[in-house]
């Protein structure tokens, strides 16, 4: 199949590439072009422009960094933009009423539309091991389920068009919470001079470890963020987007707004681009 994929960064790279790996014919597309050049090496085209990449493929991925970047690569002008014959597959973690916008856009167009945002990072990702949430009308998930088995081996349909972009919030609010919990419990431990692996055999044999700890630990203790799977400034824009949709049902975001605090702190420590797991460093005040 002939398929584009705009948005080519940490996870959209190596997305496209299984694609590759499944055999279609991809064009990539990147506002940073040279972040194109190892997928061409693998044989991806790339297209020079949005406008091209949006009219080359029958689906049309998009991997970006919020509603703003989607927007912008689908809808660049107030021209009219034509989807005839062809599905719009946004992955990138927006708010249910950010992707039901563009849904209405892309039908008015005459194309279709699903969302498909994804749980994993990197290595899942070039594993084909993603666990992909699809939003969208019952027979367009049986139409293009196969296609997105290239990314991860069941996905999974949540729903109508804004239901997986709500479960993707649901779930990208536990890391940031439980990692900020963490790094509080951890820097306890630390600074009472605990011993850091005794503490951890206690956790890992209780109900409250979670396997994000010891994926996370050894960032903390060495305090070494370079290797980057989700930039903290990513993920404070997901808590953004989850205390909205929280509020706007009426729930309690008291806590959440703590986390939301970290992060902001984060950032202003001059971390954004680092793993979120830095955000140890906001939690005990410990600069990188």
């Amino acid at each position: 199949m002939q398929v584009s994929f705009i948005g080519t960064g940490l996870m959209g790279s190596p997305m496209a590439e299984r694609l590759l790996k499944a055999g279609h014919e991809v064009y990539v597309y990147n506002r940073t072009l040279e972040k194109t050049v190892p997928l061409k090496q693998k044989g991806a085209k790339v297209a020079l422009t949005a406008h091209e990449a949006r009219h080359l493929g029958e689906a049309v991925f998009l991997m970006l960094s919020d509603a703003v970047a989607v927007n912008e690569m689908l809808f660049p002008t107030d021209e009219e933009e034509k989807f005839t014959g062809q599905t719009v597959i946004q992955m990138s973690t927006i708010s249910p009423d950010e992707s039901r916008a563009v849904a209405e856009k892309i039908i008015t167009a005459g194309g279709d539309y699903l969302e498909a945002p994804v749980l994993g990072s990197i290595p899942q990702a070039t594993e084909g091991k993603l666990v992909v949430m699809v939003g969208a009308q019952e027979k367009l998930y049986e139409k293009w389920h196969t296609l997105l088995e290239a990314f991860g081996p069941a996905p999974i349909h949540i729903g109508e068009v804004g239901k997986a972009a709500a479960m993707k919030l649901a779930l990208n609010q536990l890391i940031a919470s439980l990692t900020s919990a963490f790094s509080l419990s951890l820097g306890m431990i630390m600074k009472e001079g605990i011993e850091v692996e005794q503490f951890m055999n206690v956790l890992r044999n209780s109900a409250l470890y979670a396997k994000t700890f010891d994926v996370k630990l050894n960032y903390m203790l060495k305090n070494d963020f370079s290797s980057v799977n989700f930039p903290a400034k990513h993920l404070l824009k997901d808590v953004r987007l989850t205390l909205d949709e929280a509020k706007s049902l009426g729930l309690e975001t008291v806590m959440l707004e703590a986390v939301q605090e970290i992060l902001k702190k984060t950032v202003a420590m001059g971390s954004s681009d680092m793993d979120y797991s830095v955000l140890f460093n906001a939690v005990t005040n410990r600069k990188v």
